[in-house]
C-alpha cells in the first residue's frame, strides 16, 4: 500500500496585529495527524477548526487545537485532509473493528454498516460536508448509488449515509470542510 506525500505539508494563517494590520501568524505543518488504530491506512490530518459561526476573523485562538472528532465543533466548521487505505483494509474489518474507529473518532452513533450496508464504513452525521479528491481514486458509495471520483473532484455531502470506497492498491486522499448542520 502506498501513500501519497501530503498535499497541504504547510499551513498558513493570518491575523491582525495591535494596528489592524494584515500579519501572517503562523507557518507550518497541520495541527496534527492521528492515525487510526481500527483502520490501518486511515489518518486525519488535522487542519483547523472554528468552534461559532459566523466565525471570529479576530484574534481567536489557534484553531489547530481543537479536540480530536468526526464532526465540527457544535455550530463551528473543521478542514482535515484524510487519507483513505484500499478497501482490501477497510471491507475486512469485523463489525467490532468498526465501531472501535467510530469510537476511535469520537462518533460511535455515526457508523450505520452492518450485514446490507453497501460499504463497512457506512456513517452519517448532521454535517455539510465539502470533500475534494486530492489524490487516488475513490468512489463516493450512498444508499442508492455509487460514483466513482478522481483527483480534482469535488463532492457537496449533506448529512446522507455514505462511505468512501478505495477500490485501487494505494492510499486515496482528500481534503474535506465540514460544517456543522441541522435536520
Amino acid at each position: 500500500m502506498t501513500t501519497p506525500e501530503l498535499s497541504a505539508s504547510r499551513i498558513v494563517v493570518t491575523g491582525h496585529d495591535d494596528a489592524g494590520r494584515a500579519v501572517l501568524i503562523a507557518d507550518g505543518p497541520p495541527g496534527r495527524s492521528v492515525a487510526l488504530e481500527a483502520v490501518p491506512g486511515t489518518v486525519f490530518h488535522e487542519v483547523w477548526a472554528t468552534r461559532e459561526s459566523p466565525a471570529r476573523v479576530d484574534a481567536q485562538p489557534d484553531g489547530s487545537d481543537a479536540s480530536f472528532a468526526l464532526a465540527p465543533p457544535p455550530g463551528g466548521s473543521r478542514v482535515r485532509i484524510v487519507d483513505i487505505p484500499p478497501d482490501a483494509v477497510q471491507a475486512a474489518l469485523s463489525p467490532d473493528e468498526v465501531a472501535s474507529a467510530f469510537a476511535e473518532i469520537g462518533a460511535p452513533e455515526a457508523g450505520t454498516g452492518g450485514d446490507r450496508a453497501p460499504h463497512p464504513l457506512m456513517h452519517r452525521t448532521d454535517t455539510v460536508d465539502y470533500g475534494i479528491v486530492l489524490a487516488g481514486e475513490v468512489w463516493l458509495v450512498v444508499d442508492e448509488g455509487e460514483t466513482r471520483l478522481s483527483p480534482g473532484d469535488v463532492v457537496i455531502q449533506r448529512g446522507t449515509n455514505h462511505a468512501w470506497s478505495n477500490r485501487t492498491d494505494a492510499v486515496a486522499r482528500m481534503a474535506f470542510v465540514l460544517l456543522d448542520g441541522v435536520r
